[in-house]
């Protein structure tokens, strides 16, 4: 029995998720058909491009995608802070960007004049508008929805496009981040359908190195922000030059004929979060084999189960090989 979605996200314990959609029948969201020989490649844009469209309304960072032949891979960052500091005009600015909202919402960003039981109505519903832009439900909802209109419009026909409701991941602590985020950038190379990281098309590491040859950070991306301190921006806790190089000398392994191996001279990140070279192999080539649901070490896992009043997962000894 799937868990129930509320029971799959608390940010009490992590505001990062793992996200993945896959198309029914596995039929292909992009790529080549190799059966009809029928090309859907355009369409990697189409999801590109709302998620950058997404990214900008909702108080939803994205941390990493890969845009796959007929699944995608997300890594997303919840910001609180930041919707919580939005004034009720800017959200519902922000959800009017989506929808039409109601009649009442629509009169009050007109500067219309409103009775205070209505403008009580107004301050209710910009509320849950709050709320949903904050709410990965939501932002997997209108990504999916959106590209599965395209692509049925584009097919002649009419029905299920995604073979169900996204799967999702808590990731609860930095070990399980950027395991998971390098799992996602290196999709493409496993899957054969790239050999380097720079030439994985409509993914996050692509867009992230081409960025960096430039010195700046990707944008519509989470940047990275090194250690994090005290004041600091809101992004990723760590710096964008290992995870590059992570990523780069972990594809180089993957893409070998024989079982590859991570020099110990080779970024110290490992080193800081305390994986194991060859544990770091198994996390980014067997994520999703290994780990069914919320991943993190031991306590950060239990913690999780307790506050959603989960029972302890069977996971919680994988995690405590393969984060130890």
């Amino acid at each position: 029995m799937a868990t129930a979605r509320k029971q799959q996200i608390s940010l009490v314990d992590t505001p990062y998720y793992h996200c993945v959609s896959r198309c029914v029948r596995r039929a292909y969201l992009c790529g080549e058909d190799k059966h009809t020989g029928q090309s859907y490649e355009h369409r990697r844009g189409w999801v590109a491009d709302k998620l950058q469209v997404l990214s900008e309304v909702f108080a939803i960072d994205v941390c990493a995608y890969a845009v796959m032949s007929n699944h995608t891979h997300l890594v997303l960052f919840i910001d609180e802070q930041q919707a919580k500091s939005w004034t009720m005009h800017e959200v519902i600015s922000r959800w009017h960007q989506l929808f039409k909202g109601t009649l009442l919402t629509q009169q009050y960003l007109r500067g219309e004049p409103l009775i205070d039981t209505l403008q009580q109505v107004v301050n209710e519903t910009a509320k849950v508008y709050r709320q949903r832009l904050m709410d990965i439900s939501w932002f997997m909802r209108i990504l999916n929805e959106t590209i599965a209109k395209q692509a049925n419009l584009e097919d002649g026909c009419t029905g299920r496009f995604w073979e169900g409701r996204f799967k999702s991941q808590a990731l609860l602590d930095e070990a399980a981040l950027i395991a998971c985020m390098a799992y996602v950038d290196l999709n493409p190379i496993r899957a054969k359908s790239a050999k380097t990281p720079e030439t994985s098309n409509y993914t996050s590491i692509q867009r992230r190195i081409q960025a960096a040859i430039k010195g700046q950070q990707a944008q519509q991306l989470l940047p990275f922000i090194g250690n994090p301190r005290k004041n600091m921006p809101t992004g990723l806790p760590f710096e964008l030059s290992d995870y590059i190089q992570l990523v780069d000398v972990t594809g180089r392994c993957i893409r070998a004929d024989k079982r590859g191996y991570i020099d110990k001279d080779q970024p110290e990140i490992l080193t800081r979060l305390g994986i194991s070279h060859e544990n770091w192999l198994v996390l980014t080539t067997q994520f999703r084999q290994c780990f069914h649901g919320a991943v993190g070490r031991a306590q950060a896992l239990t913690d999780f189960c307790e506050h959603q009043h989960l029972k302890k997962r069977a996971t919680v000894s994988i995690c405590q090989k393969l984060l130890a």
